[in-house]
């Protein structure tokens, strides 16, 4: 009896460990815009698609003021910076001194919008101020501006914004090509139809060459399509050359006096003068 209760037992660890393998990890939280989520318009849905390719990336600045002032920011793209905590923290501040950590900014109230070629990224409902602004809630907003070939680069901080009574807030840039428009690909119509003439004389050529070797059997030059045709159109474009670019009349004197037959002649007769009788 004991031994089947072992047995059992057995069996029930190696299916709880089964299970626990077989449980899928919880996926990492995202961007949740502020308000509810039939409010989100189409342009944000498509920015934060956009955002993806950034989501796996960690981004870390080092900021050090005097003695007093000696901060790391960690910023992830629509993902918590230490997803263990569940504290939907997005850009957290690290006091390298006593280790102590400020949410910025949560990826639970996200706002984000664009220009020509940047995205803006604004993480509201951080911890509050203590003497700042008001007590209000801290929030990070983030430049991302278009860098063509680059993924991600130079994440740093710009400014704080806390000396005022609300609306404070802390800025910081980066770049990266996400933020860039599409390129626009589209051929203009003369380089359409420029292609197409190219591939029809090529289409011709080639075609007619084949033609007139394989099935004519033609050698040498005659191999050319229309080798005749083209030969005459040739002649006749080289004869309307000569007439239209020489600089001179075709009926032109010579500019020198050559030795012409008539005057041979002439010279023939007097010599022969001498001959006649007298």
């Amino acid at each position: 009896m004991s031994s089947r209760c072992h047995t059992s037992a057995v069996l029930l660890v190696f299916m709880a460990l089964a299970v626990s393998v077989g449980a899928e990890q919880p996926k990492e939280r995202s961007c949740d815009v502020i308000g509810d989520e039939s409010s989100e318009s189409q342009m944000e849905r498509a920015l934060l698609k956009k955002l993806e390719p950034l989501s796996e990336m960690r981004f870390n600045v080092t900021v050090e003021k005097g003695k007093t002032e000696n901060y790391v920011y960690s910023f992830r793209v629509c993902r918590e910076v230490n997803s263990t905590l569940h504290d939907f923290g997005g850009l957290v501040q690290t006091d390298r001194q006593n280790g102590k950590t400020t949410v910025i900014g949560r990826i639970n109230e996200t706002q984000v919008f664009n220009g020509s070629d940047w995205i803006m990224l604004i993480y509201k409902g951080g911890d509050s101020y203590g003497r700042h602004c008001s007590g209000e809630k801290r929030r990070a907003v983030i430049m991302i501006s278009c860098k063509r070939g680059v993924t991600a680069s130079s994440f740093s901080i710009i400014s704080e914004e806390r000396e005022k009574e609300q609306d404070c807030f802390y800025l910081f840039e980066m770049d990266s090509n996400v933020a860039c428009p599409a390129e626009d690909s589209h051929l203009s119509v003369g380089s359409i139809l420029l292609i197409t003439f190219a591939s029809l004389i090529a289409v011709y050529i080639i075609g007619g060459f084949l033609y007139q070797r394989l099935v004519v059997g033609a050698k040498g030059m005659e191999q050319f399509p229309h080798f005749a045709f083209w030969q005459d159109l040739g002649n006749l474009v080289a004869d309307g050359c000569d007439f239209v670019c020489r600089s001179k009349p075709r009926n032109a004197p010579a500019a020198y006096r050559g030795v012409g037959d008539d005057q041979l002649g002439e010279e023939s007769e007097e010599r022969d003068d001498h001959l006649l009788p007298m």
